[in-house]
């Protein structure tokens, strides 16, 4: 028996005038949305004082056409996007709740969030809350979220600082900004990949067809014969497609043909995903415990040298489900922003021309592509602006939707969670033209960016689908935004005293890393070192930075980024003028990753060393016009009642360990705290200093 809702509810969008709310459902739900008021000061309200909130709900919202819209992406998964319109204070405590009719008992029978998930709420509280914040105090922020890697869940600690603030106005996150790699497409434990497919049959998710592709070579025509492939596991590689013209990377140059070369490049591609449905599995695996309860974790063929990896990956697993309920209840909490990097659909996405020019002439690297992108759209992007995919966009979706229906209106019942062999062929021609069709429009979309009118004005950029390609060799890595998105970039920027900038990849980076990079990439290896930051390209590097010349541009402006695996903070401002805006590069990565702890350790000796304020090196940078100061560590720790504070962490400036960012603004826009939450309770804060860097 599956529950009500399987993932989820995830709060997505809030302003004072609308509010955005995502689930997903072993079936179209219908039913009523209600929010309940606080009668008391919301910064005064107690935590346990449940008789705080009326009884009768202030507002309601039926689950109807015009407020809900529904995708079903199998026979029983249906994605729920709940987008009303609302009128509700601002800066007030308020509960709301989903009241859903099972389908089965006609409209006799409803049951809310409490009933379907215990553990969606706070001790004291029966219903999950939000706090409309349009004046943007403090956010949580982070990025790279590897289910198997052995550090913890830092979305943990997220979740008990909410817990610790709930009722206060002052103090609650306002927004949670999570800035890239997601889920990790390309970097699948064993574990993982075994469970994906049980729950692809427990939900009878869409099936697809290949043509033209390496697995048709193979004899798997279609994704149900594909999860019933034996030697997979850990061994997906070899599935892949390649390609003689694929750009050039270590792993390709040294251990394969010289005639052919992997399109994926990931260093841990043995068990990427490839369809669309494995990609909607890991979504309902990464963000809710529902269907861990459901499913295997061992019985599958493990080759003997993996082993070992299988074992650590195993246990690392297991400690990541057993945090989902928080995680589950922190995104029921707090509206969650988001935005695609590399790993949300494969490593070295559209990094340079060689390689889009690689991936996209092959049939099966296009579907893997577009199949993470659908996806993504669905589970993502959808929810951070629905405005943007209404129209066209909707209607090339609901065609392949619509296909999907008649076909399984003919197909045969598929029972339990064994596929059958009626079921291998599930989608025909028709089902695989409206799927190309889609993925094909969703390529060519250009409109993944949005922003949010809160103050100071958040503005979030697509760094991966509008590249500017070198114009001098198609192997050079391509810039992160092309002309076009950088002069729409400046539009918005205009007339803002304050903004909070999402660049999934840090503007100001590690110099010395960024060196290491540029060698690489001169020897004719740009993928080998993931040369994709802001720098690499002269065309993307000179617009942006002439952004923060321009004498419109904000005063204040924080920059808020990823993807790196480790956390630092630079304060960024511009020689030579009287009035510089004041620039603040925040960086937190990895909410559930790290970079390899001594190799950070001697990167960040050396940037010090050779990127100092007296090194010559300082004159040969792109941003040599700019003045940069790399902030200290310290550590706080707290025991019972005492708070030991005060651990400097030498002169240590590049923080390796797992953790969620945390950001306290000042009225004007400005940082008044800037730290990295870890679940064992510490916290590491960024503190100003005088040591200046070019980096």
């Amino acid at each position: 028996m599956l529950a009500d809702i399987l993932v989820g509810p995830i709060l997505r969008r809030l302003t004072s005038q609308q509010l955005v709310l995502w689930w997903l459902s072993p079936f179209e739900c219908s039913g009523e949305f209600h929010c309940y008021l606080s009668d008391v000061s919301s910064g005064d309200a107690s935590l346990n004082d449940v008789g705080s909130l009326k009884e009768q709900p202030v507002f309601i919202a039926l689950l109807d056409e015009n407020n809900l819209t529904t995708f079903r992406v199998g026979k029983k998964a249906v994605v729920h996007l709940l987008d009303v319109s609302i009128n509700l204070p601002v800066e007030t405590y308020i509960e709301y709740d989903l009241l859903l009719t099972d389908p089965l008992d006609g409209q006799s029978n409803s049951h809310c969030l409490a009933d379907i998930i215990p553990n969606l709420t706070f001790a004291g509280k029966s219903r999950p809350s939000f706090i409309i914040q349009e004046n943007i105090n403090n956010l949580l922020h982070g990025s790279c979220r590897n289910p198997h890697h052995a550090s913890q869940d830092s979305l943990i600690a997220g979740d008990h600082l909410v817990g610790e603030t709930l009722t206060n106005v002052e103090k609650r996150p306002a927004l949670l900004m999570m800035s890239g790699d997601q889920v990790y497409a390309d970097h699948v434990a064993g574990v993982t990949l075994y469970a994906i497919h049980q729950v692809i049959a427990l939900l009878g998710l869409n099936d697809e067809t290949f043509t033209d592709s390496n697995l048709a070579e193979l004899g798997i025509s279609c994704g149900s014969e594909l999860y019933q492939f034996g030697d997979q596991y850990f061994q997906r590689e070899l599935l892949l497609p390649t390609s003689t013209s694929a750009a050039s990377c270590f792993r390709a140059y040294f251990f394969t043909s010289k005639k052919q070369h992997p399109i994926f490049t990931s260093t841990y591609a043995n068990n990427h995903l490839i369809t669309f449905a494995e990609n909607m599995a890991m979504y309902c695996l990464v963000w809710s415990p529902t269907l861990w309860q459901q499913v295997e974790l061992e019985g599958f063929n493990v080759p003997t040298k993996y082993q070992a990896i299988h074992q650590q990956e195993l246990a690392s697993i297991k400690s990541f489900v057993s945090g989902l309920d928080k995680v589950q209840r922190l995104l029921a909490h707090t509206p969650s922003y988001m935005i695609f990097d590399d790993h949300d659909v494969t490593d070295d996405w559209n990094l340079t021309a060689s390689w889009e020019q690689a991936a996209y002439q092959d049939p099966l690297a296009k579907r893997m592509i577009g199949n993470s992108l659908f996806a993504y759209w669905l589970c993502q992007g959808w929810g951070n602006d629905p405005k943007q995919f209404k129209g066209d966009f909707y209607h090339v979706a609901n065609a392949y939707q619509s296909a999907n229906a008649k076909q399984k209106e003919t197909a045969p019942v598929q029972q339990g969670s064994d596929l059958q062999d009626s079921d291998l062929k599930a989608t025909d021609s028709h089902d695989l033209c409206s799927q190309d069709r889609f993925i094909d429009y969703l390529l060519k979309f250009s409109h993944w960016q949005y922003t949010l009118d809160s103050h100071p004005k958040l503005v979030v950029l697509d760094s991966r689908t509008r590249r500017w390609r070198s114009e001098h060799a198609l192997d050079d890595p391509s810039g992160l935004m092309d002309w076009e998105a950088l002069c729409e970039l400046q539009q918005e920027l205009i007339g803002h005293d304050s903004i909070l900038l999402v660049s999934p990849a840090p503007i100001f980076g590690v110099k010395v890393i960024e060196t290491i990079q540029r060698i690489v990439t001169l020897a004719g290896y740009p993928l080998a070192v993931d040369a994709e930051n802001w720098m690499a390209h002269p065309g993307a590097a000179s617009t942006l930075l002439n952004i923060f010349k321009h004498p419109k541009t904000p005063q204040h402006f924080v920059i808020l980024s990823g993807d790196v695996h480790y956390s630092f903070v630079y304060d960024v401002e511009l020689r030579f003028r009287d009035h510089s805006p004041h620039i603040w590069q925040i960086t937190s990565s990895g909410i559930k990753n790290q970079f390899p702890q001594p190799l950070i350790g001697f990167f960040d000796r050396m940037n010090r060393w050779f990127y100092g304020p007296y090194s010559p090196l300082n004159l040969f940078t792109k941003r040599r016009s700019m003045r940069i100061k790399g902030r200290k560590l310290m550590v706080e720790h707290e025991h019972d009642q005492v708070q030991d504070k005060n651990l400097n962490i030498g002169h240590q400036r590049l923080q390796p360990k797992s953790g969620l960012g945390y950001l306290e603004l000042n009225n004007d826009g400005s940082p008044h705290l800037i730290a990295d939450l870890h679940c064992d309770g510490s916290k590491t804060v960024f503190i100003e200093s005088n040591e200046e860097l070019v980096p």
